[in-house]
C-alpha cells in the first residue's frame, strides 16, 4: 500500500503504483482530487517529457507545485501517463 499525507490528511492512497526515480506515481483513480488545484508551473524531463503540476491544498493551507504528472508523456514514460507524484513536504509512504 502507497500513501501521499500532508497536514495529516491522506491525499492519495494505492495498492497499485509505478515507482520511476525513487518517485510513486499513483494512478489517477487514487488520487483525491478535492485536494489539488491546478497549478501554472511546468518542467521539462529529457525521457518523460512535460510535466504539469497542481497545489496541494488542505485545511487551508497550500503547498505551491506539490504535485505533478505528465498527461503526454514520451514513450519511454507512457506507464505513467495522468499518474500523480508528490514531493515537498508530501509525505509518501511505502
Amino acid at each position: 500500500m502507497a500513501r501521499a499525507m500532508w497536514n495529516d490528511v491522506v491525499i492519495a492512497e494505492t495498492d497499485r503504483w509505478e515507482l520511476v526515480e525513487g518517485n510513486v506515481y499513483f494512478p489517477p483513480g487514487t488520487v483525491k482530487r478535492e485536494y489539488l488545484r491546478p497549478s501554472a508551473h511546468t518542467s521539462v524531463c529529457p525521457w518523460k517529457g512535460i510535466a504539469h503540476y497542481y497545489d496541494v491544498a488542505v485545511g487551508g493551507q497550500v503547498n505551491p507545485a506539490a504535485a505533478w504528472f505528465y498527461p503526454d508523456p514520451k514513450p519511454a514514460a507512457a506507464g505513467i501517463k495522468d499518474h500523480v507524484g508528490f514531493w515537498k513536504g508530501i509525505r509518501v509512504e511505502k
